[in-house]
């Protein structure tokens, strides 16, 4: 797969994460299939391919289709909630990079929360609390912080606190594979039309 699509492939995993935290904060529940797929990637560390992180392409249709729309936009609407909530994303990845005590210790965070997801299950209570306790400890102690907003009565759950930290997280993890690939933040200016293309001809992929 090309550089580009593999670059294509890594933001629309970000776009997805933040929609469904935004989701969440909104409506209190969010796609079901999406945040397993978003809680999974945390835990493939070593893909063979961009795409695996996901699983598929299917699996990351929507993410792709908030990208493509977001790009034919050419700033002419107001930019959604969720497209915030990415950019943030983008610098808290760009600081977390240059903290190998903090990835240490989120890698030993993952290690640990692979056991209530082989026990409970992917999307189980308690391998979600470990995962947002992790993101919690070290992520959040970052100087920059993602401040979601949405409906008080659905912020206040706890579960619902622990899915969208647990999102953040996944979020993350994209943006550092998209980093991985060759992804800078300049290109989301400079490289929008290709962009743009590569994210329509990977739906088309899944169409056909």
């Amino acid at each position: 797969m090309s550089q580009i699509n593999n670059q294509t492939i890594a933001l629309a995993g970000v776009l997805q994460a933040t929609s469904l935290v935004d989701q969440i904060a909104r409506q209190g529940r969010c796609d079901e299939d999406q945040f397993n797929t978003a809680v999974n990637s945390l835990f493939v560390t070593s893909p063979e391919q961009t795409v695996d992180v996901f699983k598929s392409i299917n699996h990351i249709q929507n993410g792709l289709t908030l990208l493509k729309d977001l790009l034919a936009q050419e700033g002419r609407n107001q930019a959604p909630t969720w497209l915030r909530y990415a950019l943030s994303i983008l610098h808290l990845e760009a600081k977390l990079r240059k903290q190998p005590a903090l990835l240490q210790q989120i890698a030993k965070g993952l290690e640990q929360a692979n056991s209530p997801k082989i026990h409970f299950g992917l999307a189980h209570e308690n391998t979600i609390a470990s995962l947002a306790d992790t993101y919690q400890k070290t992520i959040s102690t970052l100087s920059l912080r993602i401040q979601v907003t949405g409906e008080p009565v659905h912020l206040r759950s706890e579960h619902n606190a622990a899915k969208i930290r647990t999102l953040l997280f996944a979020g993350i993890r994209s943006a550092m594979l998209w980093r991985q690939v060759g992804g800078r933040r300049w290109q989301l200016l400079f490289k929008r039309k290709a962009l743009a293309n590569s994210a329509s001809s990977l739906l088309k992929s899944i169409d056909s």
